[in-house]
Formats: structure tokens, C-alpha cells, sequence
């Protein structure tokens, strides 16, 4: 049982956060290593994952890799272990929302959503998972959304994968729990990220997204900091299979 006071505390521990070029994937590494983590950012831009590096300093990697792309998952695992090691957490935070009516959806737009946003998450974690299962410790965040429960406009592929995503992250925790492997989810509600840019771009309909959080605000990037670490750490040490909405209430409304 960990003290209070190193309840947050990842020194020691090895990160592996997908999507870390921009937006919440981007704040999770950055929280992680503020942590004592050592990170292992993934995503396809290196420009902005060398700026990430820059920022966090010597206790941070970025590797330059498309998550989607299934058949390079044994190869892509291990070059995110070697630079510290392999990881004891890995967040999915890569995603897209190709925001297309149902009428208009294209199997190419389809089959590429389902890609990055389900199919990742699921083989990369079956090919980090070993490495855990040694360990005996090991935590899994995946990236759910306001549309796991939530019908949105222009939200059919993405949506499907979100509610997806709750179901995944509830039979990830009934496979891997048992050797001391968690899997969570965090929601985020409206947050100001690359893939939310049409929504923030329209003050309009930014502030009519606030209106109906309970708080009255949409989200802030340091708003996820919190969620992030207790997800990663020791704090919750007994919570399993859940996903915990990051939305100012927006679904209690």
C-alpha cells in the first residue's frame, strides 16, 4: 500500500502515450512526466513530437509511427521499449472524427476510423501486455468520448468507435485485472484540441457546448492532469473496467 504521499508519484515507471503530438494526448505526457514518468510519445508528426521532447527534457522519447497500422504492431512495440524499457502504462489518446453524416460515410472513412480509434488501442495493448504481466502492475487508458453514450451529428463512425471503446475497456479489465493490469477509460467532454477545432473555431456553438456542462464551462487542457495521474498511478490501485467522464458534467445534465 502506498503512502498518501507518493499515492500520484510514477518515478520509476515507463509511459507509453499515443497521439502525443497535440491536444489531450500531448497534456498526458507532459502530466506523466511532471509525475516522474519516463514517456514514449507516438504519433506520425516528428516535428511536433521533438517539440514535445524539447519541453519535457531527457525523460521523454518520440517515436514517429502510425498506431493504425496493425501489421507493424510486433516492430512498433518494440521501439517504443527501447528507450527506457518496456512500458508499465500506455494511454490511447490517437484518434479522428472525420465528422461525416451517415448518408455520406465512405468505407475508406469508415474502415479508417475504426482503424485508429478501436483497433489500435486493442493490438497495441495485447502486444504491451506481456511485458506488464511480468511485472505484475501495468495500467491501460483508453480515450472514450461524450459519444460512447451520446448520439452526435456527423458522429456515426466516430461514435460507434466510442461506444466501442467503453465495451473494450470493460473486457480489457476482465482479461487482464487478474495480474495486476487495470484498464480505464477518461471521457472528455469539449476541450480546445486539434480534433475539436470546427467546435472552438464558432464561439456560438462553444458556448452553447459550456452552457449545458454543469459547470458552465467547456474544458480547459488542465483538466485532464488530474484524471490522468490518479488513472496511471497507485490511486487506483482498485478501480478497473470504468470510464470516468472528464466533461464539467456535461453528461449529468
Amino acid at each position: 500500500m502506498a503512502e498518501q504521499s507518493t499515492l500520484f508519484d510514477l518515478s520509476g515507471k515507463v509511459a507509453c502515450v499515443t497521439g502525443a503530438s497535440s491536444g489531450l494526448g500531448r497534456r498526458a505526457a507532459i502530466a506523466l512526466a511532471g509525475a516522474g514518468a519516463k514517456v514514449v510519445g507516438v504519433a506520425r508528426r516528428s516535428d511536433a513530437l521533438d517539440s514535445l521532447c524539447d519541453e519535457i527534457g531527457p525523460g521523454a522519447a518520440g517515436l514517429a509511427a502510425d498506431v493504425a497500422d496493425r501489421a507493424n504492431i510486433p516492430e512498433l512495440a518494440r521501439r517504443i521499449a527501447a528507450p527506457f524499457g518496456a512500458p508499465d502504462i500506455v494511454i490511447h489518446a490517437a484518434g479522428i472524427n472525420t465528422r461525416q453524416a451517415a448518408d455520406d460515410v465512405t468505407p475508406e472513412r469508415w474502415d479508417q476510423t475504426l482503424a485508429l480509434n478501436l483497433s489500435a488501442p486493442f493490438f497495441l495493448s495485447q502486444a504491451l501486455v506481456p511485458a506488464m504481466k511480468e511485472k505484475g502492475w501495468g495500467r491501460i487508458v483508453n480515450f472514450a468520448s461524450l459519444q460512447t453514450t451520446r448520439a452526435f451529428p456527423g458522429g456515426i463512425a466516430y461514435g460507434a468507435t466510442k461506444a466501442g471503446i467503453g465495451q473494450l475497456t470493460r473486457a480489457m479489465a476482465e482479461a487482464w485485472s487478474p495480474f495486476g493490469i487495470t484498464a480505464n477509460a477518461i471521457g472528455p467532454g469539449f476541450f480546445p484540441t486539434e480534433l475539436t477545432a470546427a467546435v472552438f473555431d464558432d464561439p456560438d456553438r462553444a458556448s452553447r457546448n459550456a452552457a449545458q456542462t454543469c459547470m458552465g464551462r467547456n474544458g480547459r487542457l488542465e483538466d485532464i492532469d488530474g484524471p490522468v495521474l490518479f488513472l496511471c498511478s497507485e490511486a487506483s490501485s482498485y478501480v478497473t473496467g470504468q470510464v470516468l467522464m472528464v466533461d464539467g458534467g456535461f453528461t449529468a445534465k
